[in-house]
């Protein structure tokens, strides 16, 4: 069955002054979240967890990925992006995790703005108002530290205890005034090989 979805929410917030100075340009950040009935609640531990990833993962991934492409104006103007989900205290973990970790959630996103990169990720269980933490990375450079953003926000009456909260975020710009450079200077100073950072 598709995902049963109770009510979706857009959260976009813009920051014009960080550290007491004006941003240069504001930076926007958006989330488009769904709020979902957890499609293995009341089934006890569910060995074979992919029949309802297939089912409900790639039309979440489309209406989110709209939503976000509507409020930022177009799949061109994102910069950087995430995803995450809650899962209610009555589910485990790997049920928010199978709903954003496959790539027919992901690719509908990734596709649409055109990314390089992985999308940064987080995946807990909580109860309703939990934090919803969406790590954020340049869709296209994972060592533009600029773009190194996380949006927080909660839904108030979510998740359910047999629900899921699935999100997708997005920035508009990178942290104003950001001052911090970018892992490639610190791997040429350190003197790893950008191809082998880890020097193994």
């Amino acid at each position: 069955m598709p995902a049963e979805i109770r009510k979706t929410l857009l959260h976009v917030e813009t920051t014009r002054i960080e550290g007491g100075k004006a941003a240069p340009v504001p930076l926007k950040m958006i989330a488009a979240v769904a709020v979902i009935r957890n499609p293995w609640a009341g089934q006890g531990f569910v060995e074979n967890l992919r029949p309802a990833i297939l089912d409900a993962a790639p039309d979440l991934g489309a209406l989110l990925t709209e939503m976000v492409l509507q409020a930022a104006g177009g799949g061109d103007k994102v910069e950087g992006y995430g995803k995450a989900a809650i899962v209610g205290v009555n589910g485990e973990v790997e049920h928010a995790s199978g709903l954003i970790h496959t790539l027919r959630f992901g690719n509908h996103y990734r596709e649409a703005v055109g990314a390089k990169s992985y999308l940064a990720f987080t995946n807990t269980r909580g109860p309703a108002n939990a934090s919803l933490q969406i790590p954020l990375m340049d869709k296209n450079d994972g060592g533009r530290r600029s773009h190194y953003l996380t949006i927080q926000l909660s839904v108030a009456d979510a998740p359910g205890p047999d629900e899921i909260v699935v999100a997708l975020g997005a920035s508009i710009g990178g942290r104003p005034h950001h001052r911090i450079g970018d892992r490639y200077q610190d791997l040429k100073e350190l003197g790893h090989d950008l191809e082998n950072p880890a020097s193994v």
